[in-house]
């Protein structure tokens, strides 16, 4: 079972990041994606991946959040960063106009510049999508034909939504969101109609935390060794087999990023 969202570079991991990495082993996590949300954050993702090479990779990008950091140098930065052989996407970036933490005009400038590096050097996408799903499938559509692949990260979305983003083509990033009986319930029931080729799991760590988890750690803070829970939860609602299910969103993450 592969974790395809850590956020490994989070401050709530500084003192134990590698800790946190061996517990994931020892737990059956196969490997883990740790993800760039800005230049320096993913320049820091990139280190950590080349300190556990072949058990860690990194993405390398700018989130919606923080759009507005985007500009000449920043996007020398990102290209830069994708050159280097742990770096296996362009991302975190999308669209989330819940917050606006950058205007909705600099997260489009940014999506579409990041969009058009991962064209050109022929990389997946890692995307971010909050309360943006018309104007991000208008953005990101023109360039499906051109992409690898393109990841939909922590998808929280609804019916509509999440049909509109299999019409894509577009893999389904599913955290332990779908654990949390106050809001996670009609995500929860429409795991069935993800296509098991389409479907990656993900801790979305230290955020997250299944709300199902027993018993759950006194620091609250979620991590990849939990990621087997997710995957036992996530097959039951789907039918399948939890072993099964572990193997499978293993090979499409390895499949999608071009593991070896």
């Amino acid at each position: 079972m592969f974790d395809i969202g850590v956020n490994l570079t989070s401050s709530q991991f500084a003192k134990d990041a590698r800790q946190v990495v061996e517990r994931a082993r020892t737990a059956g996590v196969t490997g883990m994606l740790i993800t760039g949300t800005n230049s320096p954050q993913s320049e820091a993702a990139s280190l950590l991946a080349q300190q556990h090479s072949g058990y860690c990779w990194s993405t390398a990008g700018v989130h919606p959040h923080d759009a507005s950091s985007w500009n000449d140098e920043v996007a020398q930065q990102i290209r830069q960063l994708a050159l280097r052989p742990e770096v296996v996407a362009i991302g975190e970036c999308g669209l989330d106009f819940n917050r606006n933490f950058s205007t909705p005009a600099q997260q489009e400038t940014a999506f579409s510049a990041q969009l058009a590096l991962a064209a050109e050097l022929n990389m997946p996408v890692f995307l971010h999508c909050r309360e943006a799903h018309a104007r991000f499938a208008v953005l990101l559509k023109p360039w499906l034909d051109k992409l690898p692949a393109a990841v939909v990260h922590c998808f929280t979305g609804t019916a509509e939504e999440l049909a509109g983003c299999l019409e894509l083509g577009l893999s389904i990033g599913i955290t332990g969101w779908v654990c949390d009986e106050r809001r996670g319930l009609e995500l929860r029931a429409l795991l069935p109609q993800i296509p098991a080729d389409l479907l990656l799991l993900e801790t979305d760590a230290p955020y997250l935390l299944p709300r199902d988890l027993h018993p759950k750690p006194a620091s609250r803070r979620n991590e990849p060794c939990f990621l087997p829970h997710i995957v036992q939860q996530v097959a039951a609602w789907r039918g399948e087999d939890p072993e099964w299910l572990g193997k499978k969103t293993d090979e499409n993450a390895r499949r999608i990023f071009r593991l070896v």
